[in-house]
């Protein structure tokens, strides 16, 4: 929103959300119309083109997004060295508006001038003068136009809305508000229309030209440096015909110059071309090589987490994974596919996120696996070598530390890691999988009170080691399986055990699970407090009981370029697992942590405590 929001600033279906699409509906019951009362044949090849040419613009725009989130987060051509936020990412949401607005414009068009319904497919004539116009009226009216909305009076009301991105995306290029797409329609309708009234418009030539004023104003916004020095050096001219990422970012750093559509020589004209761009364009080209300090190793969840990724839907990363938009199921023959590639063709982890913390520099790399391939016995042996191929590149470039998240670390898998270690031992990264700051978040979040508590499961390591600590606290902890309580059991100190009980009848209201299904959940009484120790969350059975997050902390606000959600977690919340690894980097502790070795708790907790991340419970 504008700082000073006026006329037409809003969207008139913006209050609609996701049924926004259904303005388009006059489109479909009219061409359904004709077709049931003439048939296919009554279909011009003007109408046909109307929601197809919407359908192939939205996917043109994402590829663009994942394209940009992607190359961001790995490539060392950056332009802009900052930051997205959770409020940059919720403000350009609704970045198809402008996709259904012009559908419906196009429609009142076609309905408007019958001339279209006897469109060619191509007019060479027409395609020459769309280009002329464009390059004429269209980018001199825009410079000027958009000079007026830097004016103070203008840019409160519409124009800051815009320029509230200084770290660009290719859909910021759209986010404006609606008073000002309906002057910039009128801009890009100019060769449109004026080749209609000459006589020489065609389908195809509407349509190549929407295409590349979606192809430019995305790659403008991109803010990665893309366009190759030899275009620029085998027709010098150029440079006045096409802007590039790193001419228009400094018109969302400078706000006053660059002003140009996508043809700068307007700029050259009127001097008002940044004297950096030369030197701006040389240097996000050849870039600056950067090593993070860390390394988080993930995976995908379900089928549907594709999307949820960084890279993915830029909306939807943005919130919890299982608060799922109720279109989500239109998208199932994609996330099929997207697993089936990703099985067949995925050889290596890739690079999704990139996260500053002050001077550290952390990655999250995902390896192109789902929950259900660590499940399969037959796949371990190919999944354990995209994590080693990880690891040895995390190696080779000289990170510090790499975490492995959610099944990358599971003991039937590699031993919580320790079969990389053993296989390495002169590895230079840190191998870590968190268990230390996973248990003292687990600690914490038991009530300072509490006098009992059960144990659902005894045989991972994080419960081994809340049990151990619970029993060393003076509290009892409780299992109803004797076989898991005699090894847990022969485990611990003579003192310790002594709290530790089998039993099957002592009721408690706090119970530590990792794994629990509805039937056993039902069991607890009325009141019970659930408290996962695994890094997957439970499903919430019981509307009388409390469920506590998996173990997790609130990040600092000074942790720089978080825009997406991980996985469960709310906004600016992340794992202790994820967690662990940072605290790794920030305090300097050299050894591994896998296998059956861990981290103090304590010591990992209050390092966490003192970098400034924050409790999402109190015990």
């Amino acid at each position: 929103m504008a700082t000073r929001p006026g006329p037409l600033t809003e969207w008139p279906w913006q209050r609609m959300g996701n049924f926004k699409y259904l303005v388009m509906a006059p489109v479909v019951v009219h061409g359904a119309y004709r077709v049931m009362n003439k048939g296919w044949g009554d279909i011009d090849l003007a109408y046909s083109l109307i929601l197809p040419s919407l359908a192939l613009r939205m996917i043109h725009n994402q590829i663009w997004i994942s394209l940009s989130r992607y190359q961001t987060a790995r490539s060392k051509h950056r332009i802009v060295d900052r930051g997205i936020e959770f409020d940059q990412v919720d403000r350009e949401r609704g970045w198809d508006d402008q996709i259904v607005f012009n559908g419906l414009l196009f429609y009142v068009g076609y309905l408007a001038m019958p001339s279209v319904r006897r469109f060619p497919l191509w007019r060479t004539d027409g395609a020459v003068a769309t280009a002329l116009l464009h390059a004429g009226p269209v980018e001199f009216l825009y410079y000027w136009f958009h000079r007026a909305l830097h004016h103070h009076f203008l840019y409160s009301r519409y124009h800051s809305h815009h320029h509230a991105s200084i770290v660009t995306e290719p859909i910021t290029s759209v986010i404006h508000p609606f008073g000002e797409h309906i002057v910039y329609f009128t801009l890009f309708a100019i060769p449109m229309l004026s080749t209609v009234y000459m006589g020489n418009g065609s389908a195809l030539v509407f349509v190549l030209y929407i295409v590349y004023i979606d192809f430019m104003n995305n790659m403008g916004h991109c803010n990665f440096e893309l366009v190759p020095k030899w275009m620029f050096q085998v027709f010098p001219p150029l440079k006045y015909l096409m802007y590039t990422p790193s001419f228009h970012s400094l018109h969302h750093t400078q706000f006053r110059t660059n002003y140009s559509l996508f043809m700068p020589f307007y700029d050259y004209i009127y001097s008002t071309m940044d004297k950096a761009s030369d030197e701006l364009y040389e240097n996000s080209l050849k870039g600056t090589e950067e090593t993070p300090d860390l390394v988080h190793l993930t995976h995908m969840t379900n089928l549907q987490s594709a999307y949820h990724l960084r890279v993915g839907f830029a909306s939807i990363a943005s919130k919890p994974s299982d608060n799922s938009e109720w279109y989500m199921w239109t998208l199932w023959p994609l996330a099929w596919l997207s697993m089936v590639v990703a099985w067949i063709y995925g050889s290596s982890a890739f690079v999704v996120e990139r996260i500053k913390l002050k001077k550290m520099k952390m990655q999250t790399w995902v390896v192109p696996r789902y929950n259900f391939q660590y499940g399969l016995t037959w796949d371990r042996e190919s999944i354990n070598d995209l994590i080693e191929k990880a690891i040895l590149d995390a190696d080779v470039r000289g990170v510090k530390v790499l975490s492995l998240g959610l099944l990358n670390q599971a003991k039937q898998l590699n031993g919580n890691g320790e079969l990389f270690r053993q296989k390495y031992p002169k590895l230079g990264v840190r191998i870590v999988d968190g268990s230390g700051l996973a248990i003292g978040v687990v600690l914490k979040s038991i009530p300072s009170d509490a006098k009992q508590v059960f144990l659902h499961t005894g045989t991972c390591k994080i419960a081994r080691a809340v049990a151990m600590a619970l029993c060393g606290k003076g509290i009892q902890v409780i299992m109803n399986r004797k076989k898991e309580y005699d090894m847990l059991k022969s485990q611990m100190p003579e003192n310790r055990a002594s709290y530790l009980k089998c039993s099957s009848n002592d009721i408690t209201k706090i119970w530590l699970v990792e794994r629990i299904d509805d039937k056993e959940q039902r069991m607890a009484p009325k009141g019970t407090v659930f408290v996962p120790i695994s890094q997957f969350p439970l499903k919430k059975v019981r509307k009388d009981c409390t469920y506590l997050s998996t173990p997790a902390m609130k990040i600092p606000d000074t942790m720089q370029n978080i825009h997406s959600c991980e996985n469960w977690l709310p906004r600016r919340v992340m794992s202790a697992w994820h967690i662990a690894g940072i605290l790794h980097v920030l305090e300097g502790w050299s050894e591994h942590e896998c296998g059956d070795h861990m981290m103090d708790s304590e010591k990992a907790w209050s390092a966490a405590i003192r970098h400034g991340f924050i409790p999402l419970t109190k015990a």
